[in-house]
């Protein structure tokens, strides 16, 4: 799949479609709490998977059980493209089945 840059309607729109993802300095956002650091690492370890086959990583850190992630697209110069958006899905499908 190819990157392209979102525009502010289809940003928004997205956004409305991610719970508790919003727009941080020029990133998609969020924090993600688990029940411990096991299922912390194991859902970031999912999603590495992931993340090896589309060619599109996060930034993120990892505190205990807390995670936080950043998405943005370093090819198209450092904006949230629809590469962010399917990250962005794909973390939210797989944090609901840890």
């Amino acid at each position: 799949m190819s990157g392209y840059k979102l525009n502010e309607v289809e940003l928004q729109n997205a956004i409305s479609n991610l719970p508790g993802w919003t727009v941080k300095e020029g990133k998609l956002h969020k924090e993600y709490k688990f029940s411990s650091f096991a299922e912390a690492m194991g859902w970031m370890v999912s999603v590495a998977i992931y993340t090896e086959k589309i060619g599109h990583h996060p930034i993120w850190l990892n505190i205990y059980n807390l995670v936080q992630v950043d998405l943005m697209t370093y090819d198209l110069g450092n904006v949230i493209s629809n590469l962010d958006v399917e990250l962005a899905n794909k973390m939210e499908e797989l944090s609901r089945s840890v």
